[in-house]
């Protein structure tokens, strides 16, 4: 579809946006949101014409782009057959959803509760996990992103949970691995490794086996950085929980269907969680959707017990018509095995090659369409480009980078110093070389703040 400019059209959209909309995560007088015309594939554009690569997918959830006619159409059936209807009852789009993912989930995780979104889907698994243990307590990794709702947010490990942190919510936080910027004054992957699992034993036993109900770790975690675990991590916390007693949380919101290359990331580490969360790529987004897929064990715990919790729209028929239609779609498609093919073959050779030319580039880490850059000022020092958590003239480096970026037709996703290539999972290789070539361009920037 080629964009038509609609500037005037643009101009009261921006308006009532800006007297109306109260935007998460934002000083509401410093944001100055773009007006979006409309989107398709792997493209959104302005209400100016101008034409974006979106290589963000949203915020990492458009794993089948945007506007897939499969899906739409799905969508619109359902609405003319049934718009809504209550959790309580059996109907044919939440029942062939749940059916579908229990198929691709990993073990005997075959039960699946359906939330709004991933936060809801988070809160939902520690409630379980509490209720099955007995337990109050939850440990969460510090590099991590759970969700915005209180108790998840009280588990994220990033800045945005200091504002919300009373300390009352039973969260814990430990180092979990990553290598280039190790905690543990590791050389290799295999110290790391087994530095990090002696590092959380030590943390369950200081604060007391029998008060823990909970390990939750994003399987790679997402928005903290993409830093994928070292071989024989997961497998270890899963050999603690089990020493313990405790229950093994997945967080798979970002990193599930498909995006890994896998329909799952656990499936890249032969591992099998006790309650996993899902939402993002379920339906990529097209109508809010998450969920917790339940092992038998948990599932069992309430067998004749009522588990205290539900959502007025748990399982609500237009989103999981949607999830319906984005599974079989990306199953027809092989959209999965694209996403990992286009990672093993363009991506990760790209951008190591890129990271070869630019003195910014730190690190280079990731799989399928799930990549992140670690952009520093100094590669022998690995002082990150911007400062932990920078803001204004501080985060200035960044700015730039980002603004070169879509100056020349692709929308980057970027959090403090880095910068992570997330587009959609079905994106063509000649669209990724096309945003690849951009990100050099962008990457010439940040060299320019280097030491």
């Amino acid at each position: 579809m080629t964009p038509q400019p609609h500037p005037q059209a643009g101009a009261a959209v921006k308006a009532a946006d800006r007297a109306h909309v109260f935007h998460s995560w934002s000083a509401q007088e410093l944001i100055d949101p773009l007006a979006v015309a409309g989107a398709e594939g792997s493209y959104f554009w302005d209400y100016e014409g101008k034409r974006y690569l979106d290589f963000a997918s949203g915020l990492v959830y458009t794993n089948i782009g945007y506007q897939h006619p499969k899906v739409v159409a799905a969508i619109q059936e359902q609405a003319a057959k049934m718009t809504t209807f209550a959790p309580a009852f059996a109907i044919e789009a939440r029942s062939e959803a749940a059916r579908l993912i229990a198929e691709r989930t990993p073990g005997d995780l075959d039960k699946i509760f359906f939330t709004n979104a991933g936060a809801d889907a988070v809160e939902h698994a520690v409630r379980m996990a509490r209720l099955h243990t007995g337990r109050p307590k939850v440990l969460s990794a510090y590099r991590s992103y759970h969700g915005g709702t209180q108790q998840a947010i009280n588990l994220t490990g990033d800045p945005r949970r200091w504002a919300s942190d009373s300390g009352t919510a039973g969260a814990v936080h430990f180092w979990a691995p990553f290598l280039y910027r190790s905690r543990f004054y590791a050389e290799t992957e295999e110290q790391e490794c087994a530095r990090a699992l002696e590092h959380l034993e030590t943390t369950i036993a200081f604060e007391g086996p029998g008060t823990i109900a909970a390990i939750i770790l994003e399987t790679i975690p997402g928005t903290a950085g993409i830093m994928t675990p070292p071989a024989g991590y997961l497998a270890g916390v899963r050999e603690i929980c089990d020493k313990y007693g405790i229950v093994f949380v997945l967080d798979e919101v970002m990193a599930g269907f498909g995006r890994t290359g896998t329909w799952f990331a656990a499936d890249l580490y032969d591992v099998v969680p006790d309650l996993m969360t899902f939402a993002k790529g379920v339906n990529s987004g097209y109508v809010p959707l998450g969920g917790v897929a339940i092992s038998a064990r948990i599932a069992e715990t309430f067998a004749e017990r009522p588990y205290p919790g539900g959502l007025t729209y748990s399982g609500h028929p237009l989103a999981c018509a949607a999830a319906v239609a984005t599974i079989n779609v990306m199953t027809e498609e092989g959209i999965v095995e694209h996403a990992a093919r286009l990672g093993t073959d363009v991506v990760g050779p790209a951008l190591r090659e890129l990271a070869e030319r630019h003195p910014s580039v730190g690190e280079v880490r990731g799989t399928g369409m799930f990549w992140a850059l670690e952009l520093v000022r100094n590669r022998e020092t690995r002082e990150p480009l911007v400062p932990y958590n920078a803001t204004g003239q501080d985060a200035t480096a960044m700015s730039a980078f980002a603004a070169s970026a879509k100056t020349h037709g692709v929308w980057p996703f970027v959090n403090m110093n880095r910068t992570h290539v997330v587009p959609p999972c079905n994106i063509s290789e000649a669209e990724l070389k096309e945003g690849l070539a951009v990100l050099d361009t962008a990457l010439s920037v940040a060299d320019e703040y280097t030491e």
